[in-house]
């Protein structure tokens, strides 16, 4: 299908990538669920239009960054624990919004995993601030509302990374954030570096280092 491109968030993603490291997006259009192949939307639990559309523009930004690796075959199948499943040698990582899809993809050789997540650059809501935040970070973002999203986006990117490798569920408080060195720990004991951006949408990377496989 023919790429459909937000050039800003392209640019932005570009900056956030580190050798061996893939980054892509796509606008969601009609017409991606479509792309499902029939594995993909075999492991897809989700019978909603938009969230197949969704799942659908993950998977168009997914082979188009995998075929960039060698593998332009591939099919991403949903885990049972949500995760994308990858090819052998493979690690990558999967996120939406309610407008744009995102991939991050890596050659296992390189890296021990990677979390991706986007949302759009707006405030988030007053009720979830305390249940993201440690007392610790909230002082150290002030009142800076965009901040306050990026924390929830870098902790929905580090879970992403990290439950691959442990298949262990973590609360918000089980990960806290370091903005200032764009570092990130677990209560079962990773630690991720952060690419982070917030323009046009805030996205988070998360990695680990292939020595914490």
């Amino acid at each position: 299908m023919r790429s459909v491109l937000d050039p800003v968030l392209q640019r932005d993603l570009d900056a956030l990538a580190v050798p061996g490291l893939l980054l892509g997006h796509r606008i969601i259009t009609a017409g991606d669920e479509n792309a499902l192949r029939d594995a993909e939307a075999a492991s897809l639990s989700a019978r909603i239009a938009d969230a197949r559309r969704a799942s659908g523009a993950a998977r168009i930004v997914a082979r188009e960054l995998l075929t960039r690796l060698g593998f332009p075959d591939a099919q991403v199948r949903k885990g049972d624990g949500g995760e994308p499943i990858w090819p052998a040698g493979v690690i990558g990582s999967l996120a939406h919004d309610d407008e744009v899809a995102v991939a991050a993809v890596a050659l296992q050789r390189d890296f021990a995993t990677v979390g991706i997540d986007v949302e759009p650059a707006r405030e988030l809501p007053a009720d979830m601030r305390e249940l993201i935040a440690s007392s610790n970070e909230l002082r150290a973002i002030a009142d800076d509302p965009l901040k306050r999203k990026l924390l929830f986006v870098a902790k929905e990117a580090v879970y992403k990374a990290c439950y691959p490798l442990d298949r262990v569920f973590l609360e918000f408080s089980d990960i806290e954030i370091d903005l200032a060195n764009n570092r990130a720990t677990t209560r079962t004991g990773r630690a991720a570096l952060l690419r982070t951006c917030a323009s046009s949408r805030i996205v988070v990377v998360a990695l680990l280092g292939a020595a914490q496989a």
